[in-house]
């Protein structure tokens, strides 16, 4: 997943352009505490340090460093900040008096696949395709060169289970399934 990036007139100022929309419609602006608490993304971002300010719209963020930090620095961490919220399908801005339901896993959990799982996958000819989500197990179906791979149950244990469990502490473990036959029933 790509982020563009664009330096601005002003040497303290750079456009993040990610390949999706943050916002929905408006903008927000996060230069206190009080502001962050609003958005996790923001609130990770300022986590980094070194960091003025964070406006977002839904085409780009823009983030305004204090004078003493370099670019070189902040950028790479500002962008794996970006991209981690991207795959885990977080919302941008949150309400926090809601609760985190099922749905808002599972979310997740199709984000980090297909952000950071697939690609790995599918360069041994393989996929990996969610399937359901039941008391913290997450059923994927494993396709192509990865379906009969002597090495799948190491993929699905050691990267696929490790990475989702890291992101996502309601995941507990991940299955493999086996895909359904024609004329099998549910």
């Amino acid at each position: 997943m790509r982020i563009d990036t664009q330096q601005t007139t002003d040497k303290d100022v750079m456009n993040f352009f990610p390949p999706v929309k943050l916002l929905q419609a408006g903008k927000a602006e996060f230069i206190d505490a009080k502001s962050l608490r609003k958005s996790p993304l923001a609130e990770k971002i300022f986590d980094i340090g070194g960091i003025k300010s964070i406006f977002i719209t839904d085409e780009l963020i823009c983030v305004t460093k204090l004078p003493q930090y370099d670019w070189n620095d902040l950028k790479p961490q500002i962008l794996a900040e970006i991209l981690d919220h991207i795959s885990l399908g977080e919302e941008t801005l949150v309400d926090w008096s809601d609760k985190v339901d099922e749905t808002d896993v599972v979310a997740k959990i199709k984000g980090l696949l297909d952000a950071r799982i697939r690609p790995a996958v599918k360069q041994d000819g393989g996929d990996i395709v969610f399937r359901h989500f039941e008391e913290g197990v997450v059923y994927v179906e494993m396709q192509g060169n990865c379906a009969g791979c002597p090495y799948a149950l190491v993929t699905l244990k050691e990267g696929v289970e490790k990475t989702l469990k890291a992101y996502i502490p309601e995941v507990k473990e991940v299955k493999s399934i086996s895909p359904k036959k024609e004329g099998e029933k549910s």
